[in-house]
């Protein structure tokens, strides 16, 4: 008997914190999506009632044009610094396993060392490269004739792409290279016994024995783009082309904290939820297709 709950009584510590952290504020999220809140008064002096909202925050927020349009723009971000970043991430992998990389250990910790530093650190050390007259490098393209704002409005959101690169590519090339490390010895000496050189190695074995930590990384960088919140929100201050509705994160807090509107803002936060397990799905469907057409 003792036996049988002991493993229950060691993770019910987790269990209790889970549940309490994440199991409850789900629920929570999904009842405020379903409510409105109507206050009486000028500040809501006479009195606060709650009452059945039905789907109406649903499509407030689906014809709320800055909501839709922050969408987009993740969706527009995603596509291309997800892009980027997972292909550097898979060639900085491949040169440090490879056979004639020198101080792998030393360029691993190098490349990752980015991702241990905080999201509000990073953008605001960035900030300082981005900034007219404290940038070593907007100065540098001055002296060669190019004027380069990067917090004007049709900049930033490439500049917050650059800083989320530099984050996290190094936190993916991890990922890679511990699948790489699980590829058997005995496939590259037969490869190199049948005269497969460094590059038929990578086409022919690497990659596709990668493609479960690529896959991933896909699944980890869609679900973050659509949270991207803390470095757009520093650089507001900087940039007039970032609005408090600039990200579908920012724009549930400001419904939440700056609007007093918490139904729209749960609703908003569902519509988050829903689309990265949407956007999740499609990348598992399209790996799926892709394994069955080999």
């Amino acid at each position: 008997m003792k036996s049988k709950w002991a493993p229950w009584a060691l993770m019910a510590p987790f269990l209790v914190l889970f549940i309490g952290t994440m199991v409850v504020p789900i629920i929570m999220a999904v009842g405020y999506s379903f409510t409105t809140v109507e206050r009486h008064g000028l500040l809501g002096e006479g009195g606060i009632e709650s009452s059945f909202a039905g789907f109406d925050n649903y499509i407030a927020a689906l014809a709320n044009q800055n909501f839709v349009a922050s969408i987009g723009r993740m969706i527009l971000f995603g596509v291309v610094q997800v892009s980027v970043m997972i292909v550097a991430a898979t060639v900085l992998a491949l040169l440090l396993e490879s056979a004639a990389a020198k101080w792998p250990g030393f360029f691993r910790s190098a490349y990752f060392l980015p991702y241990g530093i905080p999201g509000v650190i990073a953008t605001i050390l960035w900030s300082f490269l981005y900034i007219p007259g404290l940038s070593p490098i907007v100065d540098a393209l001055q002296l060669v004739g190019i004027e380069a704002d990067f917090l004007s409005p049709d900049m930033v959101l490439w500049s917050i792409a650059n800083i989320v690169t530099w984050t996290y590519t190094g936190y993916n090339m991890l990922i890679i290279i511990a699948q790489l490390k699980a590829i058997p010895g005995e496939l590259y000496e037969a490869a190199r016994i049948d005269g497969a050189g460094p590059l038929k190695i990578v086409t022919s074995i690497q990659l596709p024995l990668i493609r479960p930590a690529l896959l991933l990384t896909i699944i980890f960088s869609i679900i973050g783009t659509l949270q991207l919140f803390a470095e757009p929100r520093l650089l507001m201050t900087m940039s007039s082309g970032i609005t408090n509705e600039y990200t579908p994160n920012m724009s549930a807090y400001a419904y939440a904290f700056q609007y007093n509107e918490v139904g729209m803002a749960a609703a908003q936060a569902v519509i988050i939820a829903v689309s990265a397990f949407v956007l999740s799905a499609i990348a598992l469907g399209i790996s799926s297709w892709a394994e069955r057409k080999r």
